[in-house]
């Protein structure tokens, strides 16, 4: 029997998606190079022994379209018999990029495969790929007949999910000012230091600099100071911008292969992918899906809750990781233990190999057996996946 294992991950730090953000000023492809020459570097790599790259990206247009998995192995320098897959399932895409990559790595398909995503926002903002002018809306009649509420609104949804789970706007905006503080302690410690590909980085005056640290993350925070931000979604509501994932810019990857093949090559594996499940959910209030994809991966895999030692679970709002908290009984300190997206980021196509590779570092720095990681996925769909430390 074949099974998957995680060699190595790696990431960019991530930053502002914004102009003047850290990493604004580099092509998609190009950044997505930089983790893949990094992934290699770190361990003896040949490229050309690599079957496949699978790539995570959401906003599929402009400078990231076209395939930007396969521009990525280009860009990075990679032999021309390397391709590239480029795939979208929204926030989840570069944690759909690793089951499938696990899934070829076990069937036979592949070998060798590296997974991974990329997201500049600040150059390809979000929704910039949805036209409603002369291409019309990606939703289209039959799902507006089907859906009466016809909103499909993130932010709306996270507001329903607060009022489903009774979250509080004070809850909320302590979740996000945990999330900070986790976050801050992570960085003054160096538990990313092992995890983080460094960039260097041009400013607008032409000089350059080494960029190694996420860049959202936002000390001495209060509750006072959070109470003060306006609620978009939802006139007297609880979601606002400070309890919301930022806009944010960065890269990840993973390099997946076999215990066997590993061995071969003097590789030291940190994981093993043990189960990966994708659940479909309500598209309207949209981003619960974690909730019916953590009970279906810990069905298959046939652990509990309490077997699982760390959770990554995309704050894409506080409602949502707090709702999955609530629901599924984990122990707070647990989730995210290292920061979330509310203040480390969001960079869309690449969240999903980001929050991996945390997580695959924090579960090795700390000994813990079972790790498990969820995102909720727009259209209402969420991944979720369960390492074994190795």
């Amino acid at each position: 029997m074949r099974d998957a294992v995680i060699v190595d991950a790696v990431r960019t730090p991530v930053g502002k998606g914004k102009p003047g953000g850290a990493l604004s000023g580099i092509h998609p492809v190009d950044l997505s190079a930089h983790v893949l020459q990094g992934l290699a570097q770190r361990n003896g790599l040949d490229p050309v022994m690599v079957d496949d790259v699978i790539w995570g990206c959401v906003n599929q247009i402009g400078e990231q379209s076209g395939g930007v998995g396969r521009y990525s192995v280009l860009a990075a320098g990679w032999p021309e018999s390397v391709p590239g897959l480029t795939i979208d399932r929204q926030c989840g895409s570069s944690q759909q990029a690793v089951h499938q990559a696990a899934a070829g790595v076990i069937a036979g398909q592949y070998d060798i495969a590296v997974a991974g995503g990329v997201e500049i926002m600040s150059r390809v903002p979000m929704g910039s790929n949805r036209a409603n002018g002369q291409f019309g809306s990606p939703f289209g009649p039959l799902v507006a007949e089907r859906y009466d509420d016809y909103r499909f609104n993130q932010g709306i949804g996270a507001e329903m999910i607060a009022d489903e789970f009774g979250l509080t706007r004070e809850e909320l905006d302590q979740h996000a000012l945990d999330s900070h503080a986790r976050a801050a302690r992570a960085i003054d410690e160096g538990r990313f230091k092992g995890q983080i590909a460094p960039v260097v980085v041009t400013g607008v005056d032409g000089s350059t600099r080494v960029f190694d640290t996420d860049e959202g993350v936002r000390r001495g925070g209060t509750l006072e100071a959070m109470r003060t931000l306006k609620t978009p979604f939802k006139e007297n509501g609880v979601v606002s911008a400070g309890n919301a994932s930022q806009i944010s810019d960065g890269s990840a990857a993973l390099l997946i292969t076999t215990s066997e093949i590993a061995e071969r090559n003097g590789w030291t594996p940190i994981a093993r992918f043990h189960t990966g499940v994708v659940v479909g959910a309500d598209p309207i209030s949209m981003l619960k899906g974690p909730i019916p994809a953590t009970a279906k991966v810990l069905e298959r895999s046939g652990l509990s809750i309490g077997d699982i030692g760390a959770y990554e679970i995309n704050e894409a709002f506080a409602s949502v990781s707090l709702g999955w908290q609530r629901q599924t009984g984990a122990e707070y300190e647990l989730m995210n233990p290292n920061g979330g997206a509310i203040a480390l980021g969001h960079p869309l196509g690449g969240s999903g190999a980001r929050l991996m590779t945390t997580l695959v570092h924090h579960m090795k720095d700390n000994g813990i057996r079972y790790g498990l990681q969820s995102m909720c996925e727009g259209g209402g769909m969420a991944n979720a996946t369960i390492l074994e430390l190795l």
